[in-house]
């Protein structure tokens, strides 16, 4: 809120500390609203157009191409050179082998020649395929269990044992539980769509019903999801992020924002032993406790971004006689910045640590798929100087912007 008039102190210095701290807040309120404006209606990925740090070009896409003339009468210019248009991406050529084929032979309404009236006889045929879909169909599994028993004795009775069924006394097989885990979970169908779904198909199933699947589901993948957890904690690379998860809390009338860990281990870069594997564990908050607990076991080292409980997890580990904790911070969180920074207010310093950042992306793919002791080997050689390099630009570049703008705060987060 501005200050009123009459307010307002009458010393010079005063006046000019208060419009330079204004002059800075309303420039940081700038870029949230333009960084809002571009989360809103800007495309979602994090990839730049531009990558020379010179000088910013507007990425104009389509309206940068010369358009085309309104009628067919127009004169060519053989000056211009002309531009290549790209083919459109359709599905042409032959449907995948594996898809069963259902063949239907349609013959002519007469076999007969209309001049001479003898046969005709195959010459050949034309044959197409077009793609088909034969619509979810829901049926019942009757399970008939005969009883058998001796006429001569009358007391032995046989009778196959019932199967059994992912509920107890359940309606649902295994494979519509699995559907409805499947298209909630994997397809993003809410419970309450599936049940409007299964009403088109004339069953009426209660939203609480397939909620009740899913819980019984979820009790049974419980081992695996033990196990999935227990063996990515045990590699000695780990990669941890969280996210804000929002959960509904009908007694307070509104939703509970949560968290979302993701802990995931992935050795195919750089072909390494372990398969790739990602497990999410649901958390009410993000404190240091809830990643402590969560990583007891974990003793190797941690990729992450700079939330500052991590670095709290790895100082009490080093207090401790607990196994030790190593960070490893993640360079793609620092470039994110960045390219905010630049998408917000095309900054040619931000787009210069981009521009640096990119050159150790291209090493790093360069040695995708060598051996740990070659990958160092190139890191040392080519990397660290770049990394040394770009931590003195950011030194530099610390001391000459505001500490509260968008820049200085990059700088800020990447140097910590």
């Amino acid at each position: 809120m501005s200050p009123r008039p009459d307010s307002l102190p009458s010393d010079p210095a005063e006046l000019q500390r208060m419009v330079l701290a204004l002059k800075a807040e309303n420039a940081e309120l700038r870029v949230y609203a333009d960084l809002l404006r571009q989360m809103i209606f800007g495309v979602k990925s994090e990839k730049l157009a531009v990558l020379d740090p010179v000088q910013i070009a507007l990425d104009l896409g389509d309206l940068c191409e010369v358009p085309a003339a309104a009628n067919d009468d127009a004169v060519e210019d053989k000056d211009r050179p002309r531009r290549k248009h790209r083919s459109a991406s359709r599905n042409m050529g032959a449907l995948p082998k594996h898809l069963p084929r259902c063949e239907e032979v349609i013959e002519p309404q007469s076999a007969v020649c209309s001049c001479c009236g003898l046969p005709l006889h195959r010459i050949g045929e034309d044959i197409s395929e077009a793609l088909d879909i034969v619509p979810a169909l829901l049926r019942v599994i009757r399970t008939i269990r005969p009883k058998y028993a001796c006429r001569a004795c009358e007391a032995h009775v046989v009778q196959a044992p019932a199967r059994a069924r992912v509920m107890d006394g359940g309606m649902a097989t295994t494979a519509l539980v699995a559907h409805v885990v499947v298209s909630k979970f994997a397809w993003h169908l809410p419970l309450y769509r599936q049940s409007q779904i299964f009403s088109g198909y004339g069953i009426n199933l209660d939203r609480g019903t397939l909620g009740g699947w899913v819980g019984r589901a979820a009790w049974w993948l419980r081992p695996l999801y033990d196990r999935l957890l227990a063996f990515i904690r045990s590699q000695p690379r780990v990669f941890c992020d969280e996210t804000p998860l929002p959960r509904l809390d009908p007694g307070r009338k509104r939703t509970k924002v949560c968290q979302l860990w993701a802990q995931a281990v992935d050795d195919r870069p750089w072909q390494g032993p372990a398969p790739p594997a990602v497990g999410y564990v649901f958390a009410e908050s993000r404190g240091t406790g809830e990643i402590e607990a969560q990583l007891s076991t974990f003793d190797g080292i941690l990729q992450v971004d700079g939330y500052a409980a991590y670095k709290s997890l790895a100082k009490r580990r080093r207090k401790s006689n607990i196994a030790p904790l190593q960070l490893a911070f993640c360079l793609a969180h620092a470039r994110r910045k960045f390219v905010e920074v630049v998408k917000t207010t095309g900054s040619s310093e931000a787009l210069a640590v981009v521009a640096a950042i990119a050159e150790i992306y291209r090493i790093e793919e360069c040695i995708r798929g060598m051996s740990a002791e070659q990958r160092l080997s190139v890191r040392k050689a080519e990397s660290a100087p770049l990394m040394a390099a770009l931590k003195e630009q950011l030194e530099m570049l610390i001391d000459e912007v505001s500490a509260k703008s968008s820049l200085g705060k990059a700088i800020a987060y990447t140097l910590a």
